[in-house]
């Protein structure tokens, strides 16, 4: 189907099918609320800007009840989730219960929640966000990093998790 043929919300669903043929990693951003709490979310809307500086950007749905304590947060961090962690992603995704319950993480800058187990980790200050349509797109300073050469990423292609094959 052409963009021509498309409308409505076929297009959306075709759109987004058609940008399910792109493999993209997984991440769950973390932060603290102004009171302190941590919250997450899974994002696979993650990607490098530049070098020097370094840069990062990803982006956030508008309608999503957590955007503004993201907008409004000073620093956050960026967890590539291993192919060993797609139940962290499905938290991180569900928007029910306590999503950090049980759940080992370290602190960071800011004292952001960094996730065990994880490939990498970005400590990000929240620097530039712009509208972008239905979403927030975040670009942001990278302040910190580390990164776990022996794990391989999980991936997110066609509608499903995936691995890379040796």
């Amino acid at each position: 189907m052409t963009q021509q043929q498309a409308s409505g919300e076929d297009f959306q669903r075709h759109f987004r099918n058609a940008l399910g043929m792109f493999a993209t990693g997984i991440t769950v951003v973390t932060t603290r609320t102004p009171v302190g709490e941590p919250i997450g979310l899974t994002v696979n809307s993650f990607n490098s800007v530049s070098l020097d500086p370094p840069l990062i950007v990803w982006s956030l749905a508008n309608e999503l009840p957590s955007r503004t304590l993201f907008e409004g947060c000073e620093y956050y961090a960026i967890n590539v989730l291993a192919e060993d962690q797609a139940d962290l992603s499905q938290r991180f995704a569900s928007r029910l219960g306590e999503k950090f319950a049980g759940l080992e993480f370290d602190s960071g800058v800011g004292g952001v929640p960094l996730l065990a187990g994880c490939c990498a980790r970005f400590q990000c200050r929240n620097t530039v966000r712009h509208a972008g349509g239905d979403h927030v797109v975040f670009i942001s300073e990278v302040v910190d990093f580390d990164r776990a050469e022996e794990r391989a990423p999980l991936l997110y292609f066609g509608g499903a998790y995936r691995q890379l094959r040796a």
